[in-house]
């Protein structure tokens, strides 16, 4: 029995399961207690269980498995792992671990790793020979993320022409309210899966509202991790330094990673909420320490010149009423390596994407883009720097609309 099978179902499914292998008083369980009630019915009949999931090693030395399906929450059916297992495999938080359980003897409370068989699904005795992220050496991104799928979606074909995306990409969406930020990481999430099905793809959701969870959850194929508004400020900085610390052990074995972050504005909320404070206010209430974490989070983005890559791109909230905000924002302005810019007055008008094409860019594109295509995008952004914001989108949506892609349409620019 694989515990990650469990864990993967709902209730309804579990209680299914659960009757099936005569398990007694399950009723009002949560569904974490009802998978150690199925494990233990299992065991009674001797099956051999396996399990799969994200080591936090904490500050004892032990560490435990958490489960991306509870949001990487410690739960009573976490998977403890023991310090000699721990130094002898050289693991780390974020190594994602699969091997044999066992059932806790007496005076145990938790299932413990009996036999690892793989870590980041190759041999355990790799662990040593990954090279550590903080010695890879970060270049530019040098290879291209071709978000353009379908010819009716804008959004990701305009901004494979303005703020193009590569492996290894620090980006940021500059949003104001209500004009169009998650639903735009969801086609930037859905072309990535679609054109690059490689690359491992994680979105983090970060004081957002529950029902947007649940939307992200069916809308996108891709690990979607969560700490809504209801939940506190700690729960969102542990949830974050868990995604981070697993992208950069994905890295490490030398995958290309991309972080997909709504938002970062929340996340350096948070850190300013639990953080000692230093005495030292900037204006808006945000301590002077409080953005040290965040940016360490968006630092990490990159590409490497050993092997594999990390992309974040991160929403930062604007225009919102706070001046919190404001500053959080102006500490991560200028950090990233592309900023695309949503425009307020471009979505009142119901014109989507709402994108502000002369503030959004990428820098060093031409690592990115063909000599040819590049020289045709300067052609269009001299064009389209005469225009006010408006006037560009409209007129570069009418032009796209008539063209089957991308290709098509920098080819009737040159007629």
């Amino acid at each position: 029995m694989d515990v990650n099978q469990l864990q993967s179902q709902n209730i309804g499914e579990l209680t299914k399961f659960a009757n099936e292998l005569e398990v007694e008083e399950f009723s009002g369980l949560s569904k974490q207690e009802l998978i150690v009630k199925i494990l233990e019915a299992h065991n009674k009949k001797e099956g051999i269980l396996q399990a799969r999931g994200v080591l936090e090693v904490l500050k004892e030395g032990y560490g435990f498995l958490r489960s991306p399906d509870f949001n990487y929450l410690p739960g009573p059916d976490d998977i403890y792992v023991s310090p000699s297992q721990i130094k002898r495999f050289s693991l780390r938080t974020g190594h994602q671990v699969f091997g044999e359980i066992r059932p806790p003897k007496q005076k145990e409370r938790f299932y413990a790793l009996l036999k690892l068989e793989a870590v980041n699904d190759f041999p355990p005795d790799n662990v040593k020979k990954a090279t550590l992220f903080d010695n890879f050496t970060p270049l530019y991104p040098e290879e291209k993320f071709t978000l353009e799928v379908d010819k009716k979606d804008m959004s990701t074909r305009i901004m494979d022409l303005v703020s193009p995306i590569g492996k290894g990409q620090r980006g940021l969406i500059v949003a104001q309210p209500k004009t169009g930020k998650t639903i735009l990481l969801q086609k930037i999430a859905n072309a990535i899966r679609s054109n690059h099905p490689k690359t491992k793809l994680l979105i983090l959701l970060i004081d957002e509202r529950p029902e947007e969870v649940t939307d992200m959850k069916r809308n996108v194929d891709a690990e979607v991790v969560s700490s809504t508004f209801d939940e506190a400020p700690e729960r969102h900085v542990s949830v974050a330094d868990m995604v981070i610390q697993k992208a950069r052990r994905m890295v490490e074995f030398g995958d290309d990673v991309v972080i997909l972050l709504d938002s970062i504005t929340r996340l350096g909320r948070a850190h300013n909420a639990v953080i000692p404070h230093s005495g030292k206010i900037l204006s808006g209430g945000v301590d002077a320490n409080a953005l040290k974490k965040p940016k360490q989070f968006f630092g990490a983005a990159r590409n490497t010149e050993e092997g594999g890559s990390l992309t974040i791109i991160a929403t930062a909230l604007i225009d919102t009423g706070s001046r919190m905000d404001d500053v959080i924002f102006e500490e991560f302005k200028g950090t990233g390596n592309m900023e695309l810019v949503l425009d307020r007055r471009l979505s009142d008008r119901r014109i989507y994407p709402s994108f502000d094409l002369v503030r959004s860019g990428t820098r060093k594109e031409e690592l990115l883009l063909d000599k040819k295509t590049l020289a045709r995008m300067w052609i269009l952004r001299k064009l389209l720097n005469e225009m006010n914001t408006i006037e560009s989108m409209e007129f570069l949506q009418e032009r796209i609309r008539r063209t089957k892609t991308n290709d098509e349409f920098l080819d009737t620019m040159s007629q």
